[in-house]
């Protein structure tokens, strides 16, 4: 079983920062595609940001590029999403996810995750 394990959330003021991590059980982290995803009261889940196993591609939703970066270390099995230029319009759980497959082909598909973490809360302050 994979376990997924957010953190790094909170409050913030506009246009401030923060890093989201996400470490993942399992000795094949190495080989997973990992996305963020976030959602905010009364949306949908939407996919915020990529990356394939081997850190090679990243893909962003274009709310968010040039703002955050995606980033992995696999010997740590953790996952990053640095956050910044944050805008209360960026306020939502945020959820990393886990594909098997590697590749970032359809990352923005929620579908394409098999694993999920429990989410962390961002909050941006005007």
């Amino acid at each position: 079983q994979v376990q997924l394990v957010e953190s790094g959330g909170g409050l913030v003021q506009a246009g401030g920062s923060l890093r989201l991590s996400c470490v993942t059980s399992g000795r094949t982290f190495r080989i997973y595609a990992m996305g963020w995803f976030r959602q905010a009261p009364g949306k949908e889940r939407e996919f915020v940001a990529a990356v394939s196993w081997s850190a090679g591609n990243t893909y962003y939703a274009d709310s968010v590029k040039g703002r955050f970066t995606i980033s992995r270390d696999n010997a740590k099995n953790t996952v990053y999403l640095q956050m910044n230029s944050l805008k209360p319009e960026d306020t939502a759980v945020y959820y990393c996810a886990a594909d098997p497959r590697g590749g970032i082909v359809g990352a923005f598909i929620t579908q394409k995750y098999d694993y999920w973490g429990q989410g962390t809360q961002v909050t941006v302050s005007s």
